[in-house]
């Protein structure tokens, strides 16, 4: 079953994107800081002054000109320097015969593929109903206004 196996890809592929336009602005556009980086210091604690002057120095980078204030052009061209970066960094990691090219046998496989279509296929029927998408698109809507929601008030 062909479609079986392309349903979930697209959703994926369409979850990822949305993903990462979503996220350019927000503190999950990223990977998260590796220790050694938000341990300014080196002292192997982190303070929470470290964490602030972090995300300080994240801003600033952003704020280009300086201004104190981020515009949508700031805000979109270091989500494109992140975009950028991932991409290197993905070929870096899966361009197995450094061709330049990446293959789709070389591109990794989804690994939760599966799960997720059968989290989204609720009448277990073997397939996703336009209702049983728009759900799944709807319940995903919900968890990210919820989690945006709880890092609004922890600034």
């Amino acid at each position: 079953m062909k479609s079986a196996k392309f349903i979930p890809a697209i959703l994926i592929s369409a979850v990822a994107i949305t993903g990462t336009s979503v996220l350019a602005a927000g503190p999950r556009d990223r990977e998260p800081a590796s220790f050694q980086e938000l341990d300014a210091n080196g002292d192997g604690q982190l303070t929470q002054e470290e964490l602030e002057a972090h995300r300080a120095q994240r801003f600033s980078n952003a704020d280009t000109d300086g201004d104190g204030q981020l515009s949508v052009e700031e805000m979109q061209a270091a989500g494109q320097k992140r975009a950028s970066d991932r991409a290197t960094k993905m070929f870096e990691k899966y361009d197995a015969n450094r061709d330049g090219f990446l293959s789709d046998d070389e591109l990794p496989k989804p690994r939760r593929a599966g799960k997720m279509f059968d989290r989204i296929d609720a009448d277990n029927s073997g397939t996703i109903s336009e209702q049983e998408y728009a759900d799944a698109k709807e319940r995903m809507g919900r968890k990210h206004k919820k989690h945006g929601k709880a890092d609004s008030d922890d600034s």
